[in-house]
């Protein structure tokens, strides 16, 4: 499947032969959001390692294209995963034209974003999603994070 996004982009399936290149968008998104989130706890070798022998074959991955990747979800059944935009890139539409796609392959979506990333709490809840429960940092970065679900 194949659909043309805003800017002369197109939205499509991932290839597995792009690993490198969406855990490369995927390092510099997490990079430039931080202090909002945590750093990275893995390694760029094992945040690569991961796009390529975990995500990509066994998860529905989809990207933006324009000359390159510029943005990338990752659907795991009801849970919208990944969603990251190149930071060139933000505010253009582009992961909005991503979650409005995972809402039609879905009928409910659950998420967890940190709770300090407010800037991803407000496009998400934008986007309908309503929070569902909080932790004091459950998950390995050992931050606080929020639980999010979108319903059809």
């Amino acid at each position: 499947m194949q659909t043309d996004a805003p800017g002369g982009t197109r939205v499509r399936l991932a290839r597995r032969d792009e690993a490198a290149q969406l855990a490369d968008l995927w390092l510099r998104s997490r990079g430039t959001a931080v202090p909002a989130i945590p750093p990275p706890v893995h390694s760029d070798e094992e945040v690569r390692a991961w796009f390529a022998d975990v995500v990509l074959p066994t998860k529905e991955v989809w990207v933006v294209e324009g000359q390159t990747v510029l943005a990338l979800l990752v659907l795991d059944g009801h849970w919208l995963d990944q969603l990251y935009v190149d930071p060139c890139h933000t505010g253009r539409g582009l992961g909005s034209v991503l979650v409005e796609l995972a809402k039609t392959q879905r009928s409910y979506l659950d998420l967890w974003t940190f709770q300090a990333n407010h800037r991803a709490r407000g496009f998400y809840e934008g986007h309908g999603f309503e929070v569902v429960s909080e932790t004091d940092g459950d998950n390995e970065e050992g931050a606080p994070d929020v639980r999010y679900r979108w319903s059809a």
